[in-house]
């Protein structure tokens, strides 16, 4: 379904478990065009420093026959959608993702989840909505699939908050609402593995799964190629 996965974790993000060697190798050898590294940033305890954000430009794009893309999971740090990497780190990075972590900024209300997202889409640097699918962060879905249409920005379908292995709450009920606006407002989604381990990069079993039950079309998934891909994230190789 996938030829880029957008949402992965290496050694860098302290608490996954796989160098990006290992990555790259895994990722080719499923079959991947390639995959975007997103390290937690620093604000997640254990998560990559800022010279690992900085210093992504001295790796090459293609690691064992797989395109590597320089990306971050930043973390949403409050209610009015702030992010905690500066501007000046963000321009550097070919993908940014932006996510709610328990660590980093404690659930509140759904009208306080609503307008921290809306204030996201409206980041030039964020293109992803990262997992936006835990009940214990409910939010105005429909509204803010509606600025994600119109900012450009993409709504991330989260293998891992999908698995049994997952521990997001309710993924599976957010994500048919999540899906069902999306498609009706033709609005574009990424899927991802979210991965912490080698193995798991380009794991999206469990989206797939969904996407289908939903008659999700496939012209709406931003990284179902790799041309469509570099296209919606205004990059080149």
């Amino acid at each position: 379904m996938i030829a880029i996965d957008t949402h992965t974790h290496s050694l860098a993000s302290g608490h996954a478990y796989s160098s990006l060697e290992e990555m790259a190798q895994a990722a080719h050898k499923k079959g991947l065009v390639g995959f975007v590294l997103t390290d937690h940033s620093p604000g997640m305890p254990g998560g990559a420093h800022l010279f690992h954000f900085y210093n992504l430009r001295v790796l090459p794009r293609e690691i064992h026959g797989s395109l590597v893309f320089h990306g971050a999971e930043a973390n949403i740090i409050n209610f009015k959608g702030d992010i905690d990497l500066d501007n000046d780190v963000l321009q550097q990075l070919e993908v940014v993702i932006a996510s709610f972590h328990i660590p980093t900024c404690p659930p509140g209300t759904k009208e306080e989840h609503t307008q921290a997202l809306l204030n996201v889409c409206k980041n030039p640097f964020v293109k992803i909505l990262g997992h936006p699918d835990d009940s214990r962060y409910p939010y105005d879905i429909s509204a803010v699939v509606r600025a994600a249409g119109e900012t450009g920005t993409l709504v991330e379908i989260n293998n891992t908050s999908l698995s049994s292995r997952g521990f997001r709450v309710g993924a599976r009920e957010n994500y048919k609402t999540i899906i069902e606006e999306c498609h009706k407002q033709g609005v574009m989604i990424t899927v991802a593995s979210d991965a912490h381990y080698s193995s798991r990069v380009g794991e999206t079993d469990f989206s797939e799964a969904i996407l289908k039950e939903y008659n999700f079309p496939e012209e709406l998934i931003a990284n179902a190629t790799l041309e469509r891909f570099l296209d919606v994230m205004k990059l080149s190789l």
